[in-house]
């Protein structure tokens, strides 16, 4: 019995695959519009996409061109060829603007930007790209079904960019550069008010200010303990109970003491 089922299936497949090829050889557009469609409808995505981009220069201007535009782009997006499937989203859009299409044309183009989106250890020009192309998503699409998604990939793609710049201002902490730390995280937290790494960036810059500070030459140090204790003072008002607050006052105490040298003397 199941061998004979196999034999069924092979056979369904052959013939299937037989008709396929008949119509990518074939001159007869309507037959290559009709098996596209089929495959469309059977997720048969490349292939459909073969015969799309056979035919689909023959239909432009005709009536069947915005569906046939619509599902060229749609198959290269189900196949995951994002940067093909968001150029391809784009023209539909430019083409067809009162489309029914349009606003899902739209957001998977803009989705195919975030899929695009590399790990935050590398360049981030396709994040900030995707965070463009979703907000103006979200701009022209206001009461869109697809806007929780569209937030939620911003909220994403902007913890990315975050976690990004966090890293970079602590890697500079870590090769003991604490200037260039220092002024990082002071980037950071103008660039991410909000952020949920502030607590922590709040704490690197005053360890990359400390280690500066008690590093420093005599004729630079009074001022660099002062400002480290600055931001002492900043994690503190933020953070009353901060999970570094142990080794925060370790480092006030032993800045103070060194400042204490100075106002003596």
């Amino acid at each position: 019995m199941k061998q004979a089922t196999y034999i069924l299936f092979a056979a369904i497949l052959l013939v299937s695959c037989s008709d396929f090829q008949k119509a990518l050889k074939s001159e007869d557009i309507a037959q290559k519009f009709t098996m596209a469609d089929e495959l469309y409808e059977a997720e048969k995505w490349s292939k459909s996409k073969r015969l799309l981009d056979q035919i689909l220069p023959k239909y432009r201007g005709k009536p069947q061109a915005e569906k046939l535009t619509y599902m060229h782009a749609n198959c290269s997006y189900e196949m995951g060829d994002y940067y093909i499937a968001s150029y391809h989203f784009d023209k539909f859009t430019d083409i067809y603007p009162q489309s029914e299409k349009a606003e899902e044309a739209a957001f998977k183009s803009a989705k195919g930007y975030y899929f695009n989106s590399p790990v935050y250890s590398k360049e981030q020009k396709e994040t900030i790209e995707a965070v463009e192309k979703l907000q103006l998503f979200v701009n022209a699409y206001p009461n869109s079904e697809y806007l929780i998604e569209a937030n939620t990939l911003v909220k994403e793609l902007d913890f990315k960019l975050e976690k990004k710049a966090f890293e970079i201002a602590k890697q500079y902490d870590l090769i003991r550069d604490y200037k260039a730390s220092i002024k990082s995280f002071n980037n950071f937290l103008l660039e991410f008010p909000g952020s949920s790494l502030r607590e922590d960036a709040l704490f690197y810059r005053l360890d990359a200010a400390y280690n500066l500070a008690v590093l420093s030459v005599d004729d630079l140090k009074e001022d660099r303990i002062n400002d480290a204790l600055g931001y002492y003072n900043a994690l503190k008002r933020a953070y009353p109970n901060s999970k570094y607050l142990e080794e925060a006052n370790i480092k006030k105490e032993e800045l103070e003491k060194e400042l204490s040298t100075f106002t003596k003397s």
